[in-house]
């Protein structure tokens, strides 16, 4: 890493000049030193985040834009945000989103036990899965089998906005957003290269480099790329892929454009079901049995992206954001379940862009900054999907065949201003959303003659969201709010009946107090909350397949995160969150019961300490413990089906060559495990059942310089 700059200094001396008792009166002597330029080369650690973007050090988050879209430091942000910083990233190797999430408050992973194929979590007990996840502060478009994937190599950092942020977002879930901030052009030289193996034929290679592409830095560039052939404990399934991220930025003066792409080729299984015991149309639990075929198994998806950030500063008081992406995404998905086959291939592509201007000014006592903005969305997708029903190899999928169109349009005008008033902090923002879905498609069943079906619905509304919310700074940086928001949520797709999925609603108070330690890099934050949801979309297994269907839910909790780096090199993450959420609507069966696979109880620690001197110097281990409490596995609260709680260990060590050999400068071996003692426990959701993640240690070897 280097560092280019320029040092001026002009520095006034006093000189007394004396000469014993003879010099009565001191003199000054005015000296001006002339500028000095160094151009040199130094070390700026990488995971200092993006300027302007997310600006963290170490494990402690300072500021990001994903908050308030504004760059607010996050003491002021009336909201509960966490973020999985860079430093996180690098030191803990996830290897998906789930992965990255599990030391998040509140975060529930593994509720579909081990499943490579999708990146399903909830948040406060809402599933964020389809309409929370978002990309550089842009709504991540998917259909209903078209989820794009994530590669965490690629990522600066994972910030998680709890509750509704509608008024400013849009489409997004109730129980909040998890934005995710693609790593941009440096203005330094950055080199990385990366070796990887470990568990069950893993190979790995990546690599990531940026810097000036001309000398006055004006342009940037990065390039960070990785291809990956390895298996998992299925044997059936694969995890491979290709992945590649170029990205630009030029900047001028008052402008700055930086441009983002991304193509990814993947590969893994189409199923990884174990086969269920049941008692009528009810799971008794998981047998250790596979599912599949490794003849037929095989989900291949291949996604790109391309898009651009653009800033333009008229003033102090008008600057200009427009940021658009273009995503494209095509799959194709073989398996078979319990001896009966099935493929389905989606097309799905859509645009999202987002332009707001951003005033800063004065009334009186009061400092304004304020969001006036438009952001338009276009998804488009097609779903063809075939099923047979006889055991016959090759599969015979021409007994059903369902084939699918939607189109959705979303158009959104907001308004938010952040107002001071001395100590005080008030935000208040609304926003109006309308909202066009077009759905069409036919399903026909093999028969003599064949029995057709055909749907062509459409939808067209309009919702209002907002939020208030009013936080008071403190001189000793503790920061006491309370905050009301509201959401809404078109969704893809029909639910089990066949009809069209309906647009989730939502609301949630929350009250909580922020605090930031004087004179440490430390935080402490803590948040209780009220989540309303109507019109909810969860997955029920229906034949082996899942199917959507919604349902209204409140859900009740409490959160607390602390979060250090402290100069003597150590680092923790430790947090608790409790969650009840309760079901109000679904069937007459369930109505009041408690939401399956949402555990009341969960904690987590991660302590990393990096030894500075001595002996050990260069040396770096890490340990995490992973506390899931007990919860239902399906919504009729059967005790047979019940998820016992479990405790998952993780753990880490590295080593900087450079303090065996001065030649072996920037490069460093780390091992990385998760679930270390292997506990793997049977886990159900919605009536059905899968096993944990096994343990899975890999080894990496990089080259930094």
């Amino acid at each position: 890493m280097h560092f280019r700059g320029s040092l001026s200094a002009s520095v006034s001396i006093l000189v007394l000049l004396g000469a014993g008792a003879v010099q009565a009166q001191p003199q000054p002597v005015q000296v001006e030193l002339q500028q000095i330029t160094i151009e040199g080369e130094a070390t700026k650690p990488p995971e200092q985040g993006a300027p302007g973007v997310v600006e963290t050090e170490g494990f402690v988050t300072k500021k990001t834009r994903s908050g308030t879209k504004t760059n607010t430091p996050l003491l002021e942000v009336p909201q509960s945000i966490s973020t999985v910083t860079q430093k996180q990233l690098e030191d803990r190797k996830p290897q998906a989103l789930l992965d990255a999430l599990n030391y998040v408050p509140g975060a529930r992973t593994g509720a579909f036990g081990f499943d490579p194929r999708y990146d399903s979590f909830t948040v406060r007990g809402i599933d964020l899965t389809y309409t929370g996840v978002f990309r550089d502060g842009l709504r991540q478009i998917n259909s209903p089998n078209g989820l794009f994937r994530l590669e965490p190599y690629g990522l600066e950092a994972i910030n998680v906005l709890k509750g509704p942020s509608s008024a400013i977002y849009g489409a997004s879930s109730t129980g909040g957003i998890v934005d995710l901030i693609t790593k941009r052009p440096l203005d330094y030289d950055f080199r990385e290269i990366e070796l990887q193996t470990g568990s069950y034929d893993r190979i790995q290679g990546a690599f990531d480099i940026s810097g000036r592409a001309t000398e006055d830095g004006s342009l940037l560039y990065r390039l960070t790329g990785l291809a990956r052939s390895a298996g998992t404990e299925i044997d059936a399934v694969d995890d491979d892929r290709v992945y590649i991220a170029p990205a630009f930025t030029w900047q001028g003066e008052n402008t700055k454009l930086t441009l983002l792409s991304e193509y990814m080729d993947s590969t893994t299984g189409g199923t990884v079901a174990y086969i269920n015991t049941y008692d009528g149309s009810n799971s008794t639990g998981a047998t250790r049995e596979f599912g599949g075929d490794g003849r037929f198994n095989e989900f291949r998806q291949k996604q790109g992206r391309i898009g651009w950030e653009f800033e333009h500063r008229f003033s102090d008081v008008f600057t200009l954001h427009q940021n658009t992406r273009y995503s494209q995404l095509e799959t194709n998905q073989e398996y078979i379940f319990g001896g009966y086959p099935g493929l389905v291939q989606e097309d799905t592509g859509g645009i999202v862009s987002d332009t707001y201007l951003v005033s800063n000014f004065q009334t009186g006592a009061v400092s304004h900054q304020v969001l006036t903005g438009v952001d338009v969305s276009y998804l488009d997708y097609t779903s063809w999907a075939g099923y047979g029903y006889t055991t016959a190899f090759p599969p015979d999928i021409d007994d059903q065949i369902d084939d699918f169109e939607q189109t959705q349009t979303l158009v959104g005008l907001y308004m938010q201003d952040q107002m001071e008033i001395g100590p005080w902090r008030v935000l208040l923002g609304g926003r109006h959303d309308w909202h066009d879905s077009d759905f069409s498609g036919t399903t026909t069943i093999d028969g003599t003659p064949p029995t057709v079906s055909a749907v062509d619905e459409s939808q067209s509304d309009g919702k209002f969201t907002g939020r208030a919310a009013l936080s008071y700074i403190t001189e000793w940086n503790i920061a006491p709010y309370i905050s009301y928001g509201t959401s809404f949520t078109p969704n893809p797709g029909t639910v089990i009946d066949g009809s069209v999925a309906v647009p989730t609603t939502g609301e949630q108070i929350e009250v909580g107090v922020k605090y930031d330690l004087p004179n440490a890099n430390a935080t402490l934050r803590a948040a209780v909350f009220d989540l309303k949801q109507e019109d909810a979309v969860i997955y029920a297994v229906v034949s082996g397949i899942n199917r959507q269907t919604q349902l209204d839910l409140t859900s009740r909790g409490f959160e607390i995160e602390a979060t250090a780096s402290l100069a003597e090199g150590f680092n923790v993450i430790a947090s608790y969150a409790y969650t009840d959420v309760e079901i109000d609507r679904l069937t007459a069966e369930t109505e009041g019961n408690t939401l399956s696979s949402v555990p009341y109880h969960m904690w987590s620690i991660w302590a990393d300490y990096q030894f500075d001197d001595g002996f050990a110097k260069g040396l770096g281990v890490a340990a995490g413990v992973r506390y899931v409490g007990s919860s239902f596995g399906d919504n009729l609260n059967r005790p047979i089906l019940d998820n016992e709680p479990r405790t998952l260990v993780d753990a880490s060590i590295r080593y900087d060559l450079v303090n065996l050999d001065p030649s072996l400068e920037g490069m460093r071996l780390q091992v990385n495990a998760t679930n270390l003692l292997d506990e793997v426990k049977q886990v159900c959701s919605s009536n059905f059942c899968y096993w944990d993640e096994g343990r899975k240690v890999i080894a990496s070897l990089r080259y930094r310089w």
